[in-house]
């Protein structure tokens, strides 16, 4: 049971990492206190334009302007990561290089001197983790918090990590990612989505439609985290080992992220920047289907209609790389099933996790459980691997500390904005900050009618395939997929390729 003590001190350190949501008891923190409130704001701002409301907020606080300074670093170092990779691969070449003169083969033995040198660059590790998208927000927190601690003092940095934090997004992610992408849970969503492309005879072309159609449209039943993690794993397998061309592979992935963003709008309790509103405005399940959900399911058919007729003459060479891969596919591997108990027990844990998304203590209770189950049963699973689910939430938990600092900004830029001006706000707004944060900050707007409701949720599920951090679940799709891309997920690779479909979205959502 070693494995399953060792993957559950992971899971509980995640837990602990991830920090308490709000039980601690708050501080009277006086002048120190930070972020103010939203409505400590509003005595003098009444008739003033916005660039009048935001120089007297930060004049009020000029921290303010301070925490989105470097926000903005870590944003704009987001889109350098593939730089930081190639300069670790540089770094590294250097080094095997001076190694080689030295006499010291690859291994790190000293053929000639006495002594084992460095077998890795220490320089090339460290860029490495720079250029890891996932830990982008977290080395830019540490920024934060010394910032923090010397404008306001370590107890106001405690109280704003224990008591105005939510983090039980990312550790759901952790659970969801880990659960969703084991063996038996994904060889049944594979069997489902299998009898759709058998319409399509199995080809290329019907396995990239039926996952891209069909796969978002589940996270309005089993959320969104756990839509785009069998999504990108149904994608890898069935198109992305095919080695498609870099366009391909862009447009694909940006569709992906688009989909799951919207594909989560058919009910009002999995989609992350719906359920932020969906108490406050009393939004029903049959209020976003009609209103939303069939818009979106719409939009989704027509974009990713779209992108098959752009590419369909790539399916022809890919059902061939598909043909040649599965004579050449071993019969064991072939073989290999999963008793229908194992899968049954298991989309019961994945079943439950939903049903207690919003209670960390029994979601994470339910995960160590799993972690027994899956340890028992291991020759019917595969490696279970909390890496990739563990750095997703790490970056998400970065990204709500920066982004609970935001309000003081994007809450004026909403409330200055009519119905049109809003949709594409908030959409544009969404691609620098998680859409749960605008939504979230949209409840606090008094007066917002219907129709700025809808239009700033709209635009929030609009934007959310834009960047890595515009919509919670796509850290967890570029986390699986990034592999098939030689120099990591480039995002302005990925915001190429999730404009077509952003677009489409966009004008559906206005005119219908």
């Amino acid at each position: 049971m070693g494995k399953v003590a060792g993957a559950a001190l992971l899971a509980s350190t995640s837990a602990l990492a991830f920090g308490s949501t709000g039980a601690h008891e708050a501080v009277d923190l006086g002048a120190n206190a930070f972020p103010l409130p939203l409505t400590a704001y509003g005595a003098d701002e009444a008739g003033k334009g916005l660039m009048e409301i935001l120089a007297s907020r930060i004049h009020s606080d000029p921290f303010n302007l301070v925490v989105s300074l470097i926000f903005l670093a870590a944003i704009i170092h987001t889109f350098l990561t593939p730089r930081f990779r190639h300069w670790a691969h540089v770094a590294e070449e250097k080094h095997k290089a001076k190694m080689k003169a030295s006499g010291v083969s690859e291994t790190g033995t000293d053929n000639d001197h006495d002594g084992h040198p460095d077998e890795v660059s220490f320089i090339g590790q460290v860029l490495h983790f720079f250029g890891e998208v996932e830990a982008v927000f977290g080395l830019w927190v540490v920024v934060l918090m010394a910032a923090f601690t010397r404008a306001k003092g370590w107890t106001s940095v405690l109280d704003y990590m224990d008591n105005k934090v939510n983090y039980i997004e990312p550790m759901f992610v952790v659970v969801i990612m880990a659960i969703a992408s084991t063996r038996p849970v994904l060889r049944f969503a594979e069997h489902c989505v299998r009898a759709l492309a058998s319409i399509g005879k199995g080809s290329v072309a019907a396995w990239w439609l039926s996952i891209l159609i069909v796969g978002p449209l589940l996270g309005s039943f089993i959320t969104e985290p756990a839509a785009m993690t069998i999504a990108a794993l149904l994608l890898a397998r069935r198109f992305y080992e095919l080695k498609p061309s870099p366009k391909f592979a862009y447009a694909t992935i940006g569709l992906l992220f688009v989909n799951v963003s919207v594909g989560g709008t058919l009910t009002n309790f999995a989609a992350p920047p719906v359920l932020m509103v969906a108490d406050a405005w009393g939004w029903t399940s049959g209020y976003m289907l009609k209103a939303i959900g069939w818009k979106a399911v719409l939009g989704i058919i027509v974009a990713t209609s779209i992108y098959y007729v752009v590419f369909r003459k790539e399916f022809a060479a890919l059902n061939e790389r598909a043909l040649i891969r599965a004579a050449a596919e071993p019969v064991a591997k072939k073989s290999e099933k999963v008793p229908a108990w194992i899968t049954f027990v298991q989309l019961g844990f994945l079943g439950w996790t939903v049903f207690v998304s919003h209670h960390p203590e029994l979601f994470i209770g339910g995960f160590l459980f799993f972690l027994g189950f899956t340890q028992a049963t291991s020759h019917h699973q595969s490696e279970l691997d909390l890496r990739p689910s563990l750095l997703v939430g790490f970056f998400l938990a970065g990204l709500v500390i920066h982004g609970g600092l935001q309000a003081w900004w994007i809450e004026p830029v909403l409330k200055s904005l009519t119905q049109l001006p809003l949709f594409i706000g908030s959409t544009i707004l969404t691609g620098f900050n998680d859409n749960a944060a605008i939504t979230y900050l949209a409840t606090l707007v008094p007066g917002f009618t219907d129709s700025l409701k809808y239009a700033v949720v709209t635009g929030a599920v609009t934007g959310g395939g834009l960047t890595v951090i515009a919509n919670a679940p796509n850290p967890a799709g570029q986390s699986i997929l990034q592999k098939y891309f030689p120099d990591g997920v480039s995002p302005m690779g990925l915001l190429m390729g999730a404009v077509l479909p952003t677009v489409v979205m966009g004008l559906l959502f206005c005119i219908l």
